[in-house]
């Protein structure tokens, strides 16, 4: 069964006003436009479109509910992935999202005490970790994903040192010391030169995935951070002060990022913990893993973000919204990784696959004919592809038209229109000239 869906996208204030309405053909509502999801997950569920006459006009979620076998399969209960349209004019809050097991375990904690699922205190949602992808739809998209390598870190603190001047170099000196003093040994030996800086934190944070807890200077440096206090706000006030005479070093890029986090949200500790992560910019059609655990914040663009359905989000700052530390603390993880890019496969002609690790999902793109272009760039394909399902799946057109059958039903699809497929269509054949966005199991 071919099931039409539709949502109306949450005006959450960073959202842009235009970007989502122009890449899907509808009318702009005229306030923001952050997210549109498809998928059925209960704090924002798509509606059945008219596509689908016996059903129009219901919650997915609830009809799903009423036969979860006939719509996802044997075995299954929900929906298990989320499908968005995700535009960002301004930067989300710092983010991390938990395991299946600290999802769980949060979710029962939360229920026994009480605390209700819609209160502006409360962490978890549901009771499911939500890894997630972004593919790029804009000719870029900006974020910030996970910590960077701690050599990269001590560089731009020797930067910042060389920049600052008077009391603001001896607060940031002092906070590259607290960095590097994980290892008690080292505290001692790291002063506020230039060069301590550079050696203590070679030896001291470079052993920073061998030492959790108390003895990781990571996460102790961030937890001290997060907690605020006199200290914090002078080394974000001397950050934001030496930022704009850094504007050609060699870390341009994170001295700009810094100083428009200080405008949007001034004296927020996100803007020094910025510092110390990998500043991605994805090329249109280039995607981002973040497994849970994985802190990150998206700062512009349009793309695509898919991940397992959950609403699981714990904020780290750069957000007027709750944060809860001591939470936070547990569910990060406090080690350096590298850039998590997925990179594509075409398994065949036509057809674009991004496989993050944990094989909780796959995305594909179809590309159809003289498929039109989508934000600047155009992508042809041959006349007809087959896609084979293990499970349920989404289809979401961006450009053109296109027919997509299976063993039981088919359906005609144009730009904007998005459908769940339900597993037993088998094997689906796609024909026209467009582009679609297929969120399945792997």
């Amino acid at each position: 069964m071919f099931v039409g869906i539709t949502n109306t996208p949450r005006d959450y204030s960073w959202g842009s006003r235009t970007a989502i309405a122009e890449l899907l053909g509808r009318p702009a509502s005229g306030g923001p436009e952050a997210e549109l999801w498809f998928g059925a997950h209960p704090g924002w569920p798509s509606t059945v479109t008219s596509a689908t006459p016996g059903l129009a006009g219901q919650r997915l979620d609830e009809v799903i509910e009423r036969d979860p076998e006939a719509f996802l399969g044997a075995g299954r209960t929900r929906l298990p992935f989320l499908m968005k349209v995700l535009a960002a004019d301004a930067p989300l809050s710092l983010q991390v999202h938990p395991d299946p097991e600290q999802a769980k375990a949060g979710f029962e904690r939360e229920n026994a005490a009480g605390v209700p699922l819609d209160a502006d205190a409360r962490n978890y949602k549901d009771d499911s970790a939500k890894p997630e992808l972004i593919l790029a739809l804009s000719a870029t998209f900006e974020a910030l994903a996970g910590f960077r390598h701690v050599s990269e870190s001590r560089m731009l603190l020797a930067e910042l040192i060389t920049a600052a001047s008077g009391d603001d170099r001896a607060v940031v000196a002092r906070f590259a010391d607290r960095l590097a003093s994980g290892d008690p040994a080292l505290a001692a030996s790291t002063g506020s030169s230039r060069e301590t800086v550079r050696d203590g934190l070679a030896e001291a944070v470079d052993t920073a995935p061998e030492h959790r807890g108390a003895g990781n200077p990571l996460e102790q440096t961030v937890e001290w951070l997060l907690r605020g206090g006199d200290d914090v706000e002078r080394l974000v006030a001397a950050v934001v002060a030496a930022a704009p005479r850094l504007e050609r070093s060699s870390f341009a890029r994170e001295w700009a990022t810094a100083g428009e986090l200080a405008e949007a949200f001034p004296g927020d500790p996100g803007i020094v913990i910025s510092l110390l992560l990998n500043r991605v910019s994805l090329k249109q059609g280039q995607a981002l893993a973040l497994p849970a655990g994985a802190i990150h914040a998206y700062l512009s663009g349009l793309g695509v973000e898919v991940m397992s359905a959950s609403d699981n989000v714990l904020r780290g700052g750069l957000t007027p919204k709750h944060v809860d530390v001591d939470e936070l603390l547990g569910v990060v993880v406090f080690e350096a990784l590298p850039t998590p890019i997925v990179h594509p496969s075409s398994p065949e002609a036509g057809v674009t696959e991004w496989r993050p690790a944990g094989d909780d999902f796959v995305l594909a793109q179809v590309a159809l004919g003289d498929a039109a272009a989508v934000h600047g760039y155009t992508l042809g394909g041959p006349e007809q592809v087959t896609m084979t399902l293990t499970g349920p799946a989404e289809v979401l057109v961006v450009t053109g038209g296109l027919s997509v059958a299976g063993a039981v039903d088919a359906i005609s699809m144009t730009r904007g229109d998005a459908a769940l497929v339900t597993p037993d269509e088998g094997v689906l054949t796609f024909t026209g000239s467009g582009i679609a966005y297929v969120l399945t199991t792997p």
